[in-house]
């Protein structure tokens, strides 16, 4: 079930599947207006309906339908050369959001809706001796022309923001807490943290090949406990969502033996997605960062913007509790999978900004001073250590590339602050060398 809702939401979120839906809607909408008028005709006294002849409501209605086809061409035949621009600087994500937006989407919905209707009431006007004017239709190919200006303007404005470097970390940044969230739970809502069994337990497994490769989009969860408390197994997943499974490539072991139907339970596809993947939210986010700092684009300031903004996302994990992976049926062990650790997330967060920015004092300086507000807002001793680990990278791969003396003593100071608000005394710590 969770697999065909996966695919739900895929379809149903592609750049055509809205403007085609409002297509089909206008197509009916304008063969209820023919077949509304030849019974019915028009009362009198509505003034607002169109009271022209044969000819006017042929021009009328075939200048509506070569206006809107021939702007929405035009139009989005530019934006799409302006986004493939902006996302040399901002990563395929920028391409991604565009195609996926429900304003895009519904305002070409519109220009089509107008064409298909326009159209498809021209074939219904009728001269000579059996003349047929669709009055409402032509009314309405009115009206639908003013509705389709509104779109344009409203467009223009929409993706003029829309490709605001700004706006885009601010959509990564709600995508990543809104990942965090589906990962994590609340403290007081854990069950406490369980081990999983020793390696030695797995020895006489037996092993799941994979069938076919890709991305692992999905792990059906409670579709793999119901299998492994139906066969009295318990199973090991080697993989987690975001990974790249390779055709033969092991990925489960059970013990004492298989089940049949582990695959069923992991949908694979071509592209990585959000959903369970959670350092997809993560890379989208670095990516830009590294970007920003590649010598032809040289925009620290957005660096320092996506570095602010997973700091945020970490302090957000203040009362949050990491799950293990381990799952039990009553005292029987039944699955054990991978998931992205605290330290696993950091190192998604920072390890590449790090790299490219480690001659960048604007940016190191940032990073260490964003170090410091986290580990002011949590309080795990685990998670400490795997600030320090990272504060610690940064703070040497910066001194080695920064040649300021001045730099350099604003570097001491600030991973002094952040060993400081580490050992949680407020004093400055002796750095290590």
């Amino acid at each position: 079930m969770k697999r065909l809702w996966l695919q739900v939401q895929q379809w149903t979120s592609q750049f055509w599947f809205l403007p085609a839906l409002i297509t089909l809607l206008a197509l009916v909408l304008a063969e209820w207006g023919i077949t509304a008028e030849e019974r019915y005709g028009v009362p009198e006294g509505l003034n607002f309906i169109y009271g022209g002849g044969e000819t006017g409501a042929r021009t009328l209605l075939g200048a509506v339908a070569s206006s809107a086809i021939g702007v929405a061409g035009t139009v989005f035949s530019i934006t799409i050369a302006a986004l493939s621009y902006a996302a040399g600087s901002m990563g395929p994500r920028l391409l991604d959001n565009f195609t996926r937006d429900r304003g895009n989407q519904i305002v070409l919905g519109i220009f089509i809706a107008t064409f298909a209707f326009s159209l498809y009431s021209l074939r219904a006007v009728q001269g000579g001796d059996h003349a047929f004017i669709p009055h409402y239709n032509v009314t309405g190919g009115m009206l639908l022309a003013l509705g389709c200006i509104a779109a344009l303007v409203y467009y223009l404005a929409h993706v003029t923001g829309s490709i605001n470097m700004t706006h885009v970390i601010n959509l990564l940044r709600d995508d990543l807490n809104a990942a965090l969230q589906r990962a994590t739970e609340q403290k007081e809502d854990a069950q406490g943290h369980r081990e999983p069994p020793p390696e030695a337990f797995w020895d006489r497994a037996q092993e799941q090949r994979a069938t076919r490769s890709g991305y692992l989009q999905l792990i059906d969860v409670e579709a793999l406990l119901k299998l492994a408390d139906r066969e009295q197994v318990a199973l090991q997943l080697l993989v987690k969502p975001g990974d790249y499974v390779f055709t033969n490539a092991v990925i489960a072991r059970g013990v004492p033996r298989l089940p049949d139907g582990v695959m069923d339970a992991l949908t694979l596809g071509e592209n990585r997605i959000q959903g369970q993947d959670l350092e997809y939210s993560v890379r989208q986010l670095a990516e830009v960062a590294a970007r920003a700092l590649s010598p032809g684009v040289n925009d620290p300031v957005t660096a320092m913007d996506v570095i602010d903004r997973f700091g945020d996302a970490l302090c957000r994990l203040h009362d949050r509790s990491w799950p293990d992976g381990v799952h039990f049926s009553g005292e029987q062990l039944r699955l054990v999978r991978p998931t992205t650790t605290f330290g696993g997330l950091l190192d998604s967060m920072f390890q590449m900004i790090r790299q490219y920015g480690k001659g960048s004092p604007a940016v190191t300086l940032r990073l260490l001073e964003v170090l410091r507000s986290v580990a002011g807002c949590l309080d795990d001793p685990e998670r400490h250590r795997g600030l320090r680990r990272h504060a610690e990278q940064v703070y040497r791969d910066a001194r080695e590339n920064t040649p300021n003396a001045s730099d350099v003593a604003d570097l001491e100071e600030r991973y002094a602050g952040v060993l400081a608000a580490l050992h949680g005394d407020g004093s400055h710590t002796e750095m290590e060398p």
